[in-house]
């Protein structure tokens, strides 16, 4: 498939190294010096000029292309660029990446608005993450397959952690659980029952959402999930985060400084206590009781503030701290210093348009570590090795480094073992290691 890039920022970068191994992929971006780096360091066709101009999409040879993804920080250009990209070529699908929710808004209630096939709302998208890790104590990452039937998830081990120094066979105790892999030290590794867990790794988990809810009780069993979440900042992050807790049934309250979009939040979300203060104010957060909320969201307009609000509400007592890290090179930073989560909104949309682009070859797809792994939903056809087999016999004419995670029949909850014979048409979850993904997509 021939992919064009517009946009050679975090985001795009992102995606065309993730692509770049299985597709012709082209970048254009303004920045000389951008362009120069990625065509050193990936295999990529780059073009320099400005996407939303006719020549720098011909020059592009958008009239060629497959795909379109229109990656810059700027909205509207974003949206131009696609729409001039069908001018050229009607048969190209276009993706743009946008941050103000008006347009996504839009888009969704009239999908052939802007010439746009796709649209990614990078602040939705990143409200939506830290809402389903919010809900899973120790929770890094969660995902859900087969229209919520499944659920993956990535838990760190913690040194209190009841499991940590137990083997994968001890821990596992709950009858719809995979063990899927434990990452450690930046390796994915592929557990077996006598893999030990240790403290410091982060052990990926599917199943069905009561078995991944109690594993992660039973990681973290001093941890309340959700019971009582403050969001500092009203931005559209915090905004659309508070309003996702609000949708399940939850009452967050929501720190923001400015009077106005105080009483504008309050006004919208009458599930949400808007408190008008200083998130830094030691005083004010002690007065509410700091020490008995389980989660903070640190969603404030830059990431310094967020640091401070995170690293200053747990201090004084807030138990998980979650920040919005806008700069992806400052997320380890923050993690290293106390942050529990850090969610950078632009590797998000990378890997939300990275899992799009994969997804159509199957139902769903989930990132694992920045690309080193995928979660894979599957229809199960006709012509799939695994198809009318039980798991163990069908597995061994896989590669190494595929673990068959969950299966849903007729809407179902099915128990992988290895005697269980899968169906055409079951759905079936897979864990693959990123060095046999299409050896093992194909067969699958």
């Amino acid at each position: 498939m021939r992919i064009v890039i517009v946009g050679a920022g975090q985001v795009g970068s992102s995606i065309a190294e993730s692509l770049a191994d299985s597709h012709q992929v082209v970048v254009v971006d303004l920045d000389a010096d951008r362009v120069e780096s990625l065509q050193y360091n990936v295999d990529v066709l780059a073009v320099q000029g400005d996407g939303a101009s006719l020549g720098t999409l011909f020059e592009a040879n958008v009239d060629d292309a497959d795909l379109l993804i229109a990656s810059t920080d700027d909205d509207e250009t974003n949206i131009v660029t696609c729409g001039t990209a069908n001018t050229i070529n009607d048969d190209c699908f276009t993706i743009a990446r946008v941050r103000d929710t008006k347009f996504l808004d839009t888009w969704r209630g009239s999908p052939d608005a802007f010439g746009v096939n796709f649209m990614v709302g990078t602040n939705l998208l990143a409200a939506e993450t830290i809402a389903r890790v919010i809900g899973l104590p120790a929770a890094r990452d969660v995902e859900t397959f087969a229209d919520g039937q499944v659920h993956m998830a990535e838990l760190e081990i913690g040194a209190e952690s009841p499991v940590a120094d137990q083997t994968v066979q001890e821990a596992d105790r709950f009858e719809s659980l995979t063990f899927a892999a434990i990452i450690r030290n930046g390796d994915v590794e592929i557990p077996t029952g006598s893999t030990r867990i240790r403290v410091d790794d982060d052990v990926v988990v599917i199943g069905s959402r009561e078995s991944v809810q109690q594993f992660a009780t039973a990681v973290a069993p001093d941890v309340e999930g959700a019971r009582n979440v403050l969001v500092v900042g009203g931005s559209d992050i915090g905004y659309h985060t508070a309003r996702l807790l609000g949708e399940r049934g939850l009452k967050p309250r929501l720190i923001e400084r400015d009077p106005d979009r105080a009483r504008e939040i309050a006004e919208a979300l009458p599930e949400t206590t808007v408190l008008e203060s200083d998130a830094t104010d030691r005083e004010f957060l002690e007065r509410e009781n700091i020490d008995d909320v389980e989660t903070i969201v640190a969603a404030l307009d830059n990431d310094e503030k967020n640091l401070l609000a995170g690293l200053l509400a747990k201090r004084l007592g807030a138990n998980r701290a979650v920040a919005v890290v806008e700069d992806g090179e400052y997320v380890p930073l923050f993690e290293a210093v106390g942050i529990d989560v850090a969610v950078n909104p632009r590797e998000a949309t990378a890997e939300e348009i990275t899992r799009f682009t994969r997804a159509r070859r199957a139902e769903n797809v989930a990132l694992i570590e920045h690309d080193k792994a995928e979660v894979l939903e599957i229809e199960v056809g006709p012509d799939s090795v695994l198809v009318d087999r039980p798991i163990s016999e069908s597995v061994a004419d896989l590669p190494a480094g595929v673990v068959i995670g969950a299966i849903t029949r007729d809407g179902e909850f099915v128990i992988p073992r290895g005697d269980t014979i899968i169906r055409e048409n079951d759905h079936v979850v897979c864990f693959l290691d990123a060095s046999i993904i299409d050896e093992a997509t194909e067969l699958l």
